[in-house]
């Protein structure tokens, strides 16, 4: 594979992973009840008990619109299963030039990145790329954490928590998201702020809030607007959270669709597939 091809694969993992990544670390909801949260529930204990419910999800079907830093305008649709971990999704960079989305696919511990015809066209005929964690790295090219591969295994559910970290978290009112009636809640909260909150924790929530929390310091991301629609059920149905990075601003959009369904994730066909760690070797030989 040439310099340039794989300069190409590697920018497309990059902005992909990264993509991945933030769409994954969102929030969780359910669509079962069509009524809004109990007025009597004070906005901070309504969001403290949806960000409780959150860590009992093991799948989760979702819609993401934004701008992510560095990919500028993204849209997608998830499926995902945290144990085991395996997702399918299906991204569009509107800000990039590419033809059609690009799919994502978390297999055990590779990524396949593709799908599309113009990628077939760089590689041969070949329409997906495969990185397997377990052999890219530092020292070989191509770091994992550039694929997202690095936080790969966090809980989807840990960045809906970061609205209990606020310290003026505030109904807004009611709202309808994709049929379901909500409440929708609103604050700001400083990275000081939630890693204050995660004293407390035990250690398996504390570890998931941690590893979705530092890659938004990677971003220089300090502050965050949030938003969260909660339905009747006291699930997330709807997320928002904004902020200042510096590679411009963070604005996503998740729409819960469903939760706790089964997911199941194949890799693609082998002789659809090139694999950048043999195509790396081989160009060292």
């Amino acid at each position: 594979m040439g310099t340039s091809v794989r300069d190409a694969a590697r920018r497309r993992a990059t902005g992909a992973g990264l993509a991945a990544l933030l769409l994954a670390g969102g929030a969780v909801g359910c669509q079962k009840s069509d009524s809004a949260q109990s007025p009597a529930m004070t906005p901070a204990a309504a969001v403290a008990k949806a960000a409780k419910n959150s860590e009992d999800i093991k799948s989760l079907h979702y819609r993401m619109t934004g701008k992510v830093p560095g990919a500028g305008r993204i849209s997608a649709e998830a499926a995902m299963s945290i144990k085991p971990l395996a997702m399918s999704m299906k991204m569009t960079a509107r800000d990039q030039a590419t033809q059609g989305p690009v799919e994502i696919r978390l297999v055990g511990k590779a990524m396949y990145i593709g799908g599309n015809a113009s990628l077939a066209k760089e590689m041969n005929g070949k329409s997906w790329i495969k990185f397997d964690m377990s052999k890219l790295g530092a020292g070989k090219g191509l770091a994992t954490d550039q694929l997202g591969g690095g936080q790969a295994d966090q809980n989807p559910a840990a960045n809906s928590t970061f609205l209990t970290g606020s310290k003026d978290v505030k109904k807004v009112g009611t709202e309808t998201v994709g049929g379901v009636r909500t409440t929708h809640y609103e604050g700001t909260v400083t990275v000081d702020d939630l890693k204050a909150s995660l004293k407390d924790k035990n250690k398996t929530v504390r570890e998931q809030r941690e590893k979705a929390l530092e890659q938004y310091e990677k971003l220089g991301v300090d502050s965050f607007t949030m938003d969260m629609w909660i339905d009747g059920d006291n699930h997330t149905k709807q997320f928002r959270m904004r902020g200042k990075a510096d590679k411009g601003p963070l604005d996503v959009t998740i729409v819960f669709l469903d939760i706790n369904k089964p997911v199941t994730v194949t890799a693609p066909p082998a002789k659809d597939t090139a694999d950048l760690a043999e195509m790396m070797k081989g160009a060292q030989s």
